[in-house]
Protein backbone atom coordinates (compact mmCIF):
# COMPACT_ATOMS: atom_id res chain seq x y z
CA UNK A 1 0.00 0.00 0.00
CA UNK A 2 1.20 3.40 -0.58
CA UNK A 3 -0.32 7.33 -1.65
CA UNK A 4 0.40 8.27 -4.59
CA UNK A 5 3.24 10.65 -5.30
CA UNK A 6 1.37 13.60 -6.93
CA UNK A 7 4.76 15.92 -6.67
CA UNK A 8 5.08 16.41 -10.00
CA UNK A 9 1.28 16.81 -11.44
CA UNK A 10 0.38 20.72 -11.85
CA UNK A 11 -2.17 22.13 -9.83
CA UNK A 12 -5.45 22.69 -11.99
CA UNK A 13 -9.20 23.44 -11.24
CA UNK A 14 -10.86 20.15 -9.78
CA UNK A 15 -14.36 19.97 -9.60
CA UNK A 16 -16.63 16.86 -8.37
CA UNK A 17 -20.15 16.17 -8.22
CA UNK A 18 -21.94 13.36 -6.08
CA UNK A 19 -25.20 12.26 -5.06
CA UNK A 20 -27.10 10.26 -2.38
CA UNK A 21 -30.60 9.24 -1.59
CA UNK A 22 -32.02 8.09 1.42
CA UNK A 23 -35.12 6.74 1.62
CA UNK A 24 -37.67 6.68 4.16
CA UNK A 25 -41.63 7.22 5.27
CA UNK A 26 -43.34 9.79 4.19
CA UNK A 27 -44.12 10.98 7.63
CA UNK A 28 -40.29 11.18 8.51
CA UNK A 29 -40.43 13.25 5.16
CA UNK A 30 -42.64 15.57 6.26
CA UNK A 31 -41.54 15.83 9.79
CA UNK A 32 -38.00 16.62 7.76
CA UNK A 33 -39.35 19.27 5.81
CA UNK A 34 -41.27 21.01 8.50
CA UNK A 35 -38.11 20.90 10.82
CA UNK A 36 -40.07 19.58 13.74
CA UNK A 37 -37.10 16.90 14.70
CA UNK A 38 -36.57 16.65 18.30
CA UNK A 39 -32.59 17.23 17.54
CA UNK A 40 -33.12 20.34 15.49
CA UNK A 41 -33.34 21.39 11.80
CA UNK A 42 -31.50 17.78 10.39
CA UNK A 43 -31.68 19.37 6.51
CA UNK A 44 -29.27 21.75 7.81
CA UNK A 45 -27.24 19.74 10.17
CA UNK A 46 -26.51 17.79 6.85
CA UNK A 47 -25.48 20.55 4.80
CA UNK A 48 -23.14 21.32 7.30
CA UNK A 49 -22.04 17.90 8.37
CA UNK A 50 -21.73 17.56 4.45
CA UNK A 51 -19.05 20.27 4.21
CA UNK A 52 -17.15 19.04 7.26
CA UNK A 53 -16.81 15.85 5.71
CA UNK A 54 -15.49 17.22 2.63
CA UNK A 55 -13.00 18.80 4.58
CA UNK A 56 -11.99 15.96 6.97
CA UNK A 57 -11.75 13.47 4.18
CA UNK A 58 -8.34 12.62 4.79
CA UNK A 59 -8.87 11.68 8.09
CA UNK A 60 -11.10 8.55 7.59
CA UNK A 61 -9.43 7.70 3.79
CA UNK A 62 -5.83 6.41 4.74
CA UNK A 63 -4.61 7.02 1.33
CA UNK A 64 -6.51 10.41 0.53
CA UNK A 65 -4.31 13.12 0.44
CA UNK A 66 -4.52 16.28 2.27
CA UNK A 67 -5.90 19.21 -0.14
CA UNK A 68 -7.00 22.74 -0.02
CA UNK A 69 -10.37 23.29 -0.46
CA UNK A 70 -11.74 26.64 -2.88
CA UNK A 71 -15.34 25.08 -1.74
CA UNK A 72 -17.96 22.72 -0.82
CA UNK A 73 -21.67 22.43 -1.34
CA UNK A 74 -24.11 20.84 0.06
CA UNK A 75 -27.63 21.04 -1.50
CA UNK A 76 -30.61 18.99 0.50
CA UNK A 77 -33.85 18.21 -1.04
CA UNK A 78 -37.06 16.25 0.44
CA UNK A 79 -38.94 14.34 -2.59
CA UNK A 80 -42.41 13.68 -0.98
CA UNK A 81 -43.61 11.50 -4.38
CA UNK A 82 -40.74 9.72 -4.96
CA UNK A 83 -40.44 8.82 -0.45
CA UNK A 84 -36.47 10.02 -0.96
CA UNK A 85 -34.24 12.72 0.48
CA UNK A 86 -32.13 13.89 -2.41
CA UNK A 87 -28.50 14.87 -1.61
CA UNK A 88 -25.93 16.64 -4.13
CA UNK A 89 -22.46 17.48 -2.37
CA UNK A 90 -20.31 20.00 -5.12
CA UNK A 91 -16.56 20.71 -4.04
CA UNK A 92 -13.82 22.37 -5.86
CA UNK A 93 -10.09 23.17 -5.21
CA UNK A 94 -7.08 24.34 -7.44
CA UNK A 95 -4.89 21.37 -6.84
CA UNK A 96 -3.08 18.51 -7.69
CA UNK A 97 -5.36 15.83 -7.12
CA UNK A 98 -9.15 15.38 -7.70
CA UNK A 99 -11.88 16.07 -5.45
CA UNK A 100 -14.32 13.02 -5.97
CA UNK A 101 -13.77 11.73 -2.67
CA UNK A 102 -14.25 14.62 -1.09
CA UNK A 103 -17.67 14.57 -2.69
CA UNK A 104 -18.53 11.59 -2.02
CA UNK A 105 -17.49 11.51 1.83
CA UNK A 106 -19.64 14.78 1.82
CA UNK A 107 -22.54 12.97 0.15
CA UNK A 108 -22.62 10.14 2.39
CA UNK A 109 -22.06 12.08 5.85
CA UNK A 110 -24.97 14.01 4.66
CA UNK A 111 -27.53 11.21 4.27
CA UNK A 112 -26.12 9.38 7.42
CA UNK A 113 -26.94 13.38 9.96
CA UNK A 114 -30.23 12.82 8.43
CA UNK A 115 -30.27 9.03 9.46
CA UNK A 116 -28.98 9.63 12.39
CA UNK A 117 -31.30 12.68 13.67
CA UNK A 118 -34.43 10.69 12.02
CA UNK A 119 -33.55 7.45 13.30
CA UNK A 120 -36.54 7.04 16.36
CA UNK A 121 -38.77 7.96 14.23
CA UNK A 122 -38.09 5.75 11.13
CA UNK A 123 -36.23 2.70 11.90
CA UNK A 124 -36.32 1.40 8.08
CA UNK A 125 -34.86 4.28 6.53
CA UNK A 126 -31.89 3.42 3.96
CA UNK A 127 -28.76 5.04 2.06
CA UNK A 128 -29.79 3.75 -1.35
CA UNK A 129 -27.17 5.34 -3.53
CA UNK A 130 -24.31 7.52 -3.70
CA UNK A 131 -22.81 8.09 -6.46
CA UNK A 132 -20.07 10.18 -8.51
CA UNK A 133 -22.07 11.95 -11.32
CA UNK A 134 -19.39 14.74 -12.52
CA UNK A 135 -15.87 15.20 -12.17
CA UNK A 136 -13.57 17.49 -14.23
CA UNK A 137 -9.61 18.86 -14.68
CA UNK A 138 -7.05 16.90 -14.30
CA UNK A 139 -5.13 14.60 -17.16
CA UNK A 140 -8.55 12.73 -17.58
CA UNK A 141 -10.34 15.77 -18.13
CA UNK A 142 -14.05 15.82 -17.86
CA UNK A 143 -16.48 12.71 -16.83
CA UNK A 144 -20.05 12.92 -16.59
CA UNK A 145 -22.46 9.30 -14.93
CA UNK A 146 -24.58 8.79 -18.40
CA UNK A 147 -27.63 8.87 -17.10
CA UNK A 148 -27.66 11.68 -14.86
CA UNK A 149 -25.22 14.59 -16.28
CA UNK A 150 -25.25 17.57 -13.51
CA UNK A 151 -27.67 20.66 -14.77
CA UNK A 152 -26.29 24.16 -14.05
CA UNK A 153 -28.69 26.57 -12.54
CA UNK A 154 -28.93 29.41 -12.45
CA UNK A 155 -28.67 30.15 -9.21
CA UNK A 156 -25.67 27.72 -8.82
CA UNK A 157 -23.00 27.50 -11.21
CA UNK A 158 -21.56 23.90 -11.84
CA UNK A 159 -18.39 25.61 -11.04
CA UNK A 160 -18.01 26.70 -7.52
CA UNK A 161 -14.69 28.96 -8.50
CA UNK A 162 -17.06 31.12 -10.77
CA UNK A 163 -18.73 32.26 -7.34
CA UNK A 164 -15.01 32.86 -5.27
CA UNK A 165 -14.04 36.22 -4.92
CA UNK A 166 -10.69 37.09 -5.91
CA UNK A 167 -8.64 37.92 -3.18
CA UNK A 168 -5.35 39.91 -3.17
CA UNK A 169 -2.21 38.33 -2.50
Amino acid sequence: MKMIDVGEKDRTSRVAIARAELRCSRETLKLLNEGRLEKGDALAAARLAGIMAAKRTPDILPLCHPIVLAGADVDVACDEGAGVVRIEARVHAIERTGVEMEALAAAMAAALTIYDMAKRHDRGMEVVSVRLVHKSGGRTGEWNRNDEAPQPRPDQPLTPASRAKKVPR
